[in-house]
């Protein structure tokens, strides 16, 4: 589609979601995948609102811990040795991202990471709404294999240069979206827009140096897939089923988590457990609970508590509501029997 196809959309449908400040595509790469893990490198390339580039801004960022997963991103100690800090580029990364939408490809890990080292800071990142790639490609059905950034790319026919360097990734996710923006106002399709929580609770942060986690990772999946496996516990109580409005939750309900949350994710679910409920990673009829701050939103399991018909509530009833959890009595174990004695 041309730009001037885009140009009538504007003009014709001001209602559709372009917005009047353009785009920030951008790419971060980490020492890691953990709460606790920084930032070494970032690139963003602002775009108009048609998608067309305006200009493009890159730094790596001295995490002031072990790099990471140098094999990866190819960022060691000495390189960044002499680089600012995060507190020292925020100005001019707030200066790229301010009044636009920021882009990426699995964007709810890209903004969390951004989104911690403002709350850091004590400040807060200038983006209220991002747009993920995987959501949209999804949403346009393109024929992939994969979600995978270099997968999309083969599709739109971008070529990267250097894979997992933050420019170069920019750089590519740009030139996959100024298509993929063009198909979906050619299909008429709502763009999957979605609202930005910022962080206000870090939890106990403890940076212990290195992370035991593996990498920035190849850009695919959703956030739990960059995230460090945790195992914790089972829940030791059954499920008394759906949560009912204006009742307390029970012990045993099981209370899934999408999208932003002000607390950060790993101590909400820690609150969750410590309650006594279970932590659901998917959302199905057995599930009592969602909690989202955006009850129209474009997560997966957003879209299946829909269909379910699940139980929503944002994050601050649900704290609400953890302040007094029903109790519950454990099941006992079935008693074994004891030999007659000889």
């Amino acid at each position: 589609m041309e730009a001037t196809r885009l140009e009538a959309v504007l003009e014709q449908r001001p209602g559709y979601p372009y917005p009047e400040g353009g785009w920030a595509v951008v790419d971060v790469e980490t020492t890691g995948l953990g709460r606790t893990d920084r930032i070494v490198s970032v690139g963003v390339y602002r775009l108009d609102p048609r998608g067309e580039v305006q200009d493009h801004w890159y730094t790596p960022v001295n995490p002031g811990r072990d790099p990471g997963p140098v094999w990866i991103h190819g960022l060691t100690s000495e390189h960044l040795a002499d680089a600012p800090t995060f507190p020292e580029i925020a100005e001019t990364l707030s200066e790229q991202l301010d009044g636009r939408v920021l882009v990426a490809h699995n964007a709810l890990f890209d903004w969390s990471m951004i989104s911690r080292e403002y709350a850091r800071m004590g400040g807060r990142a200038p983006v209220e709404q991002r747009l993920c790639t995987i959501v949209l490609a999804r949403d346009l059905r393109l024929p992939l294999a994969n979600h995978r950034l270099g997968t999309l790319a083969g599709h739109f026919g971008v070529i990267p240069r250097q894979a997992h360097h933050a420019l170069d990734d920019a750089r590519v996710l740009a030139e996959v979206f100024r298509p993929s923006l063009r198909l979906a106002a050619d299909a008429d399709l709502r763009l999957p827009l979605h609202t930005c929580v910022p962080l206000a609770d870090l939890g106990d942060e403890e940076d212990g140096g290195g992370s035991g986690s593996s990498a920035s990772g190849p850009r695919g999946g959703g956030w739990n897939s960059y995230r460090p496996a945790r195992r914790r516990p089972a829940c030791p109580y059954p499920n008394p089923g759906r949560w009912q409005p204006d009742q307390p939750l029970v012990q045993g309900m099981r209370v899934a988590i999408s999208g932003d949350t002000a607390t950060d994710r790993e101590v909400l679910e820690d609150r969750v457990a410590e309650a006594g409920l279970h932590v659901a990673t998917s959302v199905s009829s057995r599930t009592s609970l969602l909690v989202t701050n955006e009850r129209g939103g474009w997560t997966t399991k957003a879209r299946r508590a829909r269909e379910v018909g699940t139980p929503v509530v944002d994050e601050a009833a649900f704290l609400h509501l953890l302040r007094s959890v029903a109790q519950q009595t454990p099941p006992t174990a079935a008693p074994t029997a004891t030999p007659d004695p000889a």
